[in-house]
């Protein structure tokens, strides 16, 4: 039976999907392949003898351990900061009118558009000036700082859906507008609030130019720096080890994913609150 033209569409948009899926699943079945291989390199092949030497070979306090805990300590503080103060900064954007909000949300969205390397060096002038060059204080500062304007706008987005008859409910009862952050808006956006700190998270996460320019000594650098300690000399690449590294590398933000992944399905949770 020859199919119409309609099934002849969907065949090829069905292959079409499934050659992207390739094309995003070959890289990780070749990491995950490789970093059991003693000899691996650039083949997709599984390795004749299974090991984990790789994983042993890379697993050092100074190749994998130190970097890893400086990337969670950069990471992770950068994060808290940039979603406080987007929760901060998207309140009174969503619940108040005023003539310059618009103004300020298109301005926010442009500063997203600047490229970070366009401000790289009068930040390096700045961070020498007031002592913050070399310290993961000042480059989560700056990481935050970076991330910020898409979250802000991520974040008041989120918040619109939320209804203000719910809050103008916990202020009949006497709250405060912090209460009624704190108690009634932020848990009902949840997903909102899950969702910026996993893409502030992933994008800090694999940040390379940041703290290769601000972060000075190697006991300090994180690990999207020093994995390109694999690459040696005249092109050698340690790919084992690398592919072994770079599994290690990814496995927080598998977890973070996993831990507030049920929030992330949830949805709002406004049930029946609204109703009568």
């Amino acid at each position: 039976m020859p199919l119409t033209r309609r099934g002849r569409h969907r065949l090829a948009a069905d292959a079409a999907l499934l050659a992207v899926a390739a094309a995003f699943a070959l890289p990780l079945v070749w990491l995950v392949l490789s970093s059991l291989d003693a000899d691996a390199g650039l083949r997709v092949a599984a390795p004749d003898e299974p090991t984990l030497g790789n994983y042993s070979a890379v697993w050092t306090n100074e190749i994998t351990v130190r970097p890893m805990v400086n990337s969670l300590l950069l990471c992770g503080g950068a994060t808290l900061v940039t979603v406080a103060c987007a929760v901060l900064a998207a309140y009174p954007l969503s619940r108040f009118r005023a003539r310059l909000v618009r103004p300020y949300l298109l301005t926010v969205l442009f500063s997203t558009c600047l490229p970070i390397t366009a401000v790289m060096v009068p930040v390096y002038g700045l961070f020498v000036r007031i002592n913050l060059i070399d310290t993961l204080t000042g480059t989560a500062l700056f990481l935050a700082a970076s991330h910020l304007p898409f979250a802000i706008w991520l974040m008041k987005n989120f918040m619109d859906g939320i209804p203000r008859v719910l809050e103008e409910a916990a202020w009949t009862d006497g709250a405060g507008w912090v209460q009624t952050l704190v108690r009634v808006v932020l848990p009902l956006m949840g997903p909102g609030v899950a969702v910026v700190t996993i893409y502030s998270f992933v994008i800090m996460w694999g940040n390379f130019f940041v703290p290769f320019l601000l972060l000075l000594s190697p006991d300090k650098l994180p690990a999207s720096v020093t994995i390109f300690t694999f690459f040696g000399n005249y092109g050698s690449v340690a790919y084992g080890q690398l592919a072994a590294f770079s599994v290690l590398y990814s496995t927080p933000v598998l977890l973070l994913y996993v831990l507030i992944s049920r929030r992330l399905g949830g949805g709002f949770a406004l049930g029946g609150a609204v109703k009568g």
